[in-house]
């Protein structure tokens, strides 16, 4: 009766070690393009001092040419603008941004503010905490033509440092990959709820962004990455996602404050719009995403009360997460803390769902509207 009571455990179990085995489509399946049409690569910065430079430096090594690297200074109240000035030796075209328009997320408008001076026929939007190896841009525009898609997008090798990084960051990319499913379902989807772009590197033709109403159509939405994925397919546009990570990295907080901050401002806006269109199930989405928490809090708290099944799915649960943290590359001795990784970010996901529509994100606050 145990192994029956744990075997949902011992099923997760095998389907992410099957899941993990096969991450596909690559990036590596793309040869490197060495030259083609002009990429304009954008990056929107804002108080970035400790992550443009290395960005920057990264994307100027790039073996791909043509290319013209547009920073976004997004009214910094750092160092950002000064650093971009020093590193580039005037390969870079900074752009002195002002405050946002009104009903505008800054991120966005800077952006907007990037492609309006942007001469590429192809347009890159990469975010200023990314690193790019010299292949990158070529593998990606190689992708983009060979796949002959509108929107072509990496997900990277997330990197983390600290503590908190490695005790939380795994089950959020757990859970968004959970969501986000096998990309085969993502990849010239014509459901528009399937749809979803990394933010962290968009590659796209100029025509197809222009064609659905640029960074503009979805300026009111912290998840601008997602919708715009979602305009796409809207649209009749082909995207098409891979996985990158010996190409591209990203660490996107460096302390506990940031995740929960960070997280906070992105889950409960973008898991609603991942669900079907149905105003009763995206109402209530925010309010149970944290529930899957409990799938991993349950046996190790049964354990302890003396539950025999609970040892089984305890052990599974444990082997569960010492292959998800092989797969992200985190020490793997930190898997033996999942239940408390699950709680936070159970109370995370609680916070971002009780916190919709008043949004704080570095120095701005944003009131978040219906997608």
């Amino acid at each position: 009766m145990s192994w029956l009571l744990a075997a949902p455990w011992i099923v997760v179990l095998s389907v992410l070690l099957y899941r993990f085995t096969r991450r596909e489509p690559t990036l590596r399946a793309y040869a490197p393009l060495s030259a083609g049409p002009l990429v304009s690569i954008i990056i929107p910065a804002r108080n970035e001092a400790r992550n443009i430079e290395r960005c920057v430096r990264s994307v100027l090594a790039t073996q791909y040419s043509p290319i013209e690297v547009i920073v976004v200074d997004d009214r910094s109240t750092d160092d950002t603008a000064e650093i971009v000035e020093a590193a580039a030796g005037g390969r870079v075209h900074l752009v002195r941004g002002v405050e946002p328009a009104e009903g505008w997320f800054g991120k966005q408008w800077a952006i907007v503010q990037g492609y309006r001076v942007a001469k590429g026929e192809l347009l890159l939007f990469a975010d200023a905490d990314t690193t790019h190896s010299p292949e990158l841009i070529g593998r990606a525009v190689r992708g983009l033509q060979a796949e002959n898609v509108d929107l072509f997008s990496v997900l990277p090798r997330q990197e983390m440092r600290s503590f908190w990084e490695r005790v939380i960051q795994p089950h959020v990319f757990l859970a968004l990959e959970s969501g986000l499913g096998n990309l085969a379902r993502v990849n010239r989807t014509r459901v528009e709820w399937h749809a979803i772009a990394n933010g962290q590197f968009i590659l796209t033709t100029r025509a197809a962004y222009e064609s659905a109403g640029t960074h503009a159509a979805v300026r009111h939405s912290v998840v601008d990455d997602l919708l715009l994925a979602q305009r796409y397919v809207r649209g009749g546009k082909d995207i098409f996602l891979v996985y990158g990570e010996e190409f591209m990295t990203t660490r996107m907080y460096g302390s506990l404050r940031e995740i929960i901050a960070g997280w906070s401002k992105n889950l409960a806006s973008g898991i609603p719009l991942m669900t079907p269109p149905l105003r009763p199930i995206r109402a209530v989405a925010p309010y149970v995403m944290w529930l899957p928490a409990l799938f991993w809090i349950g046996p190790p708290v049964a354990w302890l009360a003396g539950s025999d099944f609970a040892a089984i799915a305890t052990l599974a649960s444990l082997l569960t997460w010492l292959a998800i943290y092989g797969t992200y590359r985190a020490p793997l001795w930190y898997a033996v803390l999942y239940p408390l990784g699950a709680t936070l970010v159970a109370f995370i996901m609680l916070r971002s769902a009780w916190g919709r529509g008043r949004i704080e994100w570095r120095g701005r606050i944003y009131k978040s509207e219906a997608s």
